[in-house]
């Protein structure tokens, strides 16, 4: 088998999971495991299908860095939960996903598997970085668009988009980002920085939507050409120009949110997956009982058994 490394961006899959599996799947002392449960057999559905040798649950240690609202302060603001104020007559009642992070967390420490996050940043970074640097091919599942840019056919990095759902899983490469936005992934960044992503809370340039960015970026090739472009007014309509003159002021620091960070210094781990040895099996085990996990632990163990066979 070729090594193959698998990079989950594990917030985006567990989200799917909290919201596609009824929350009436709980343990015996009446826990929420709904996500739990769900998020394992995606990882078994993936692990079957694409055969990683090697796989780590990115994670997001800052889902809303202080450095990306410094520079545009409306970044993710409407994922942001109201604070309700506590008093006598106020129960604060947990999140169910809450709860279930740290089961999640442990489930995937007993099987082996990695998780890697980075202080500050978001496991788009952690992405980012652990798929520049790898030396084997990469899938990146996500259901992110901003991780787009990481495509590379030259790399063999893909990116498996589960938006659509898991079944109906999108295999991108260097061709289907083209077809789909008209850029190239490497120009993907900077597309979505004029467009704009309601999703992230970034504006964009005003009035300049899809089909003008991919029609900049296909004339001028990444955005410092456009805006020089637009100074120099060779190639473009005045109409154009007065957008991204007004747009200014954005266009000075998205660019550094839109962009995932690459350069993280994570430390080495072994993420090769690996069947369970005694050990292991006895701590999956446990956690299986404990929490009412039952066919979910044991499909992937099964498939962790497979693993390289």
């Amino acid at each position: 088998m070729t090594d193959r490394l698998m990079l989950l961006d594990s917030a985006s899959l567990y989200f799917r999971a909290f919201y596609g599996v009824p929350d009436t799947v709980r343990a015996p002392d009446g826990t929420p495991v709904n996500a739990v449960r769900g998020f394992l057999d995606i990882i078994t559905r993936l692990v079957t299908t694409y055969q990683p040798t090697h796989l780590v649950a990115c994670w997001d240690d800052d889902w809303r860095p202080q450095w990306r609202v410094d520079l545009i302060p409306t970044y993710k603001t409407h994922r942001v939960a109201e604070v309700v104020a506590v008093g006598p007559d106020i129960e604060v009642v947990p999140d169910p996903l809450e709860v279930q992070v740290p089961i999640i967390r442990e489930t995937l420490d007993a099987l082996g598997i990695r998780i890697v996050g980075a202080a500050e940043h978001e496991a788009d970074d952690v992405i980012g970085t652990l798929a520049t640097r790898a030396t084997i091919p990469v899938d990146v599942v996500t259901g992110d668009r901003d991780l787009f840019q990481l495509v590379d056919d030259a790399r063999d990095v893909r990116v498996i988009y589960t938006a659509r759902g898991m079944s109906n899983l999108e295999v991108l490469t260097d061709a289907s980002v083209v077809a789909k936005y008209g850029v190239l992934p490497s120009q993907y960044a900077d597309f979505a920085t004029l467009r704009g992503d309601s999703s992230d809370g970034l504006p964009g340039v005003a009035g300049i939507g899809e089909k003008t960015a991919a029609g900049l970026l296909a004339a001028h090739g990444d955005l410092p050409g456009i805006l020089a472009a637009a100074e120099s007014g060779e190639g473009m309509s005045a109409g154009v120009r007065a957008k991204l003159e007004a747009g200014a002021p954005y266009l000075a620091v998205a660019p550094k949110v839109v962009a995932v960070v690459r350069d993280l210094p994570l430390p080495e781990v072994d993420a090769r997956l690996h069947p369970l040895d005694a050990e292991r099996k006895a701590a999956a085990d446990a956690l299986a009982g404990q929490w009412a996990l039952g066919s979910s632990m044991a499909r992937i163990t099964d498939a962790l058994e497979r693993v390289g066979a």
